[in-house]
């Protein structure tokens, strides 16, 4: 037997996923490999899916997206990647678990200076912030002028997208919750301007600091009031670009306020890269991934790290305020 942490109900997820012992996998199939998993990350769009509930209601599902660990065993045919390599698996559901199946497809090869712990981490954060930055370049004035707004920019995906953006000289705005993470970030990335939401004026910083530049551009994992106010800073033409939804309110808005100034908004999810994307451009952004990961690894912060059997402690603290970077789980 091997343990996995599993869920057979919707709910809060500190309350419904549990470590429990799953029959050992079989041997793997062809086009499969076997992992001895080490360590796997929980973001905040694993609970949020835990919170629905199990794809069959009543049957205990192992959890999660995500995972790294070692090959142990290979199936038919296949060559690569050999037992002994080291790999990450994304998208692979019931990925938290001792030891898995999964298909050669998912399995990315760590390269030998990543840590656990990035590699961790090392596929669905970078390649969200590979997604959001691909989207914005969509936007003329972006290299050129224009300015990204940058919301909840502390968050794992934000620290990604602030970094690469400094590194190719794209400007950005950081807006994050508290005094206390603004100057964080200030010290983190000093050639970033930063502004907290706790601030009464924080709209009109961002105008200020803008100096009459476009900004085409809001990131925004969070949605609710917030992003009701990025939408407002756009410029003609912008886009507000939400690929999360933290808070539990809706954006409330007036028609008005996309008519005037053409303003769209834009969702984006790794989900849709994965199910839409072609392979070549599959294979290549997982390259550009990977050299996120080796080129930025003192981006991946860990915030915590748990045991199994510390799942509920490990989930409550994924939405702790403050938190800077990911919670991790050995196994």
């Amino acid at each position: 037997m091997a343990r996995a942490i599993t869920y057979a109900a919707a709910g809060n997820p500190a309350d419904v996923l549990e470590v429990t012992e799953i029959p050992e996998p079989p041997e793997p199939g062809p086009g499969q490999v076997q992992v001895e998993v080490r360590a796997f990350p929980i973001h905040p769009g694993d609970l949020v899916g835990v919170g629905f509930g199990p794809p069959h209601p009543g049957q205990r599902t192992v959890a999660g997206l995500e995972a790294t660990g070692v090959v142990v065993a290979t199936g038919t045919g296949v060559e690569t990647p050999a037992v002994g390599t080291r790999v990450t698996v994304f998208p692979n559901p019931g990925s938290w678990a001792q030891r898995i199946n999964v298909a050669t497809e998912v399995a990315v090869a760590v390269p030998d200076s990543v840590s656990d712990d990035v590699a961790a981490q090392m596929i669905c954060n970078p390649l969200t912030a590979l997604l959001l930055y691909r989207a914005a370049q969509q936007h003329f004035s972006i290299g050129f002028g224009g300015i990204i707004i940058n919301n909840a920019a502390n968050s794992s995906v934000g620290r990604l997208f602030t970094a690469s953006a400094d590194h190719h000289q794209i400007a950005t705005i950081s807006v994050v919750r508290s005094a206390d993470r603004a100057r964080e970030l200030a010290a983190r990335y000093p050639n970033v301007a930063v502004v907290s939401t706790d601030n009464p004026d924080w709209v009109q910083q961002i105008r200020t600091i803008a100096e009459g530049r476009p900004i085409p551009v809001a990131l925004d994992p969070v949605g609710g009031a917030v992003a009701g106010h990025l939408i407002s800073l756009l410029s003609s033409g912008g886009t507000l670009i939400t690929y999360g939804a933290i808070a539990q309110d809706t954006i409330s808005l007036h028609a008005s306020a996309l008519l005037g100034g053409e303003i769209g908004i834009r969702g984006l999810t790794v989900g849709r890269w994965l199910s839409g994307v072609a392979a070549e451009r599959r294979a290549s952004d997982i390259a550009s991934v990977i050299a996120i990961a080796i080129g930025l690894s003192a981006e991946f912060d860990v915030a915590g790290t748990y045991m199994l059997d510390q799942i509920s402690d490990a989930v409550r603290h994924v939405n702790r305020p403050g938190k800077i970077g990911t919670i991790i789980v050995k196994t």
